[in-house]
């Protein structure tokens, strides 16, 4: 009963005193860590671009932690494999069901995993494929094709999904777009500009979405 007083707390003054955004440590051995300067460009094209006020440098929370209730948004990312503990599930799901959005980017092998792992956070649902006129795709620059294709990866369109909680999506998980490489300074990846702009521009709608959703 504490614990869930304190998380409902946590989370009413999240609403209640700021926005922000964190990145989600996970456990099963895969890189969470990876596109470090992903995040920090983000959060300055959306300052500077959709009038948001994000801290500069996001905070990473684990999966199980209370702390990820001071978040309305967290993004994840990695190569490989990812394994949520039973803890993890339930904070995760009470995450979401209490008004959090989980951002999932492919930054190449995690569909696998995490197709395995989102079925015990849901185990009766399946993802769905956003349509292009899902509002995330319009909420602050337009994207009338979708989600961008940012790296080639296997050649594949990329695709948005979704798992959903009483109608809200809840979860997005991007693939074969690789988005947060398009975050990440030029230099890294040698990105033009265009693609480098796509890639900001849509995860400022992900995080405009987010927070008004």
């Amino acid at each position: 009963m504490k614990l869930n007083f304190f998380i409902l707390l946590s989370f009413f003054s999240l609403f209640s005193f700021g926005q922000d955004l964190a990145i989600l440590k996970y456990k099963g051995g895969g890189d969470w860590y990876s596109n470090p300067t992903a995040l920090t460009n983000l959060i300055k094209f959306c300052n500077e671009n959709i009038e948001t006020q994000l801290t500069e440098k996001p905070e990473t929370v684990e999966a199980g932690s209370v702390d990820i209730f001071r978040f309305p948004l967290l993004h994840m990312t990695g190569h490989g494999n990812v394994f949520f503990e039973a803890d993890d599930v339930t904070n995760l799901r009470r995450y979401l069901e209490s008004g959090g959005f989980l951002h999932i980017d492919d930054n190449y092998g995690m569909q696998p995993y995490i197709i395995r792992e989102l079925k015990k956070i849901f185990p009766n649902q399946e993802l769905e494929e956003l349509p292009s006129t899902h509002p995330i795709f319009t909420a602050a620059f337009e994207f009338k094709d979708g989600l961008p294709k940012i790296h080639e990866h296997d050649g594949k369109r990329p695709q948005a999904f979704g798992l959903y909680n009483k109608e809200r999506l809840v979860v997005l998980f991007t693939f074969e777009s690789d988005l947060g490489d398009g975050w990440e300074d030029q230099e890294v990846h040698n990105d033009s500009e265009e693609v480098r702009l796509k890639a900001l521009q849509m995860g400022a709608n992900i995080i405009k979405y987010a927070f008004e959703n």
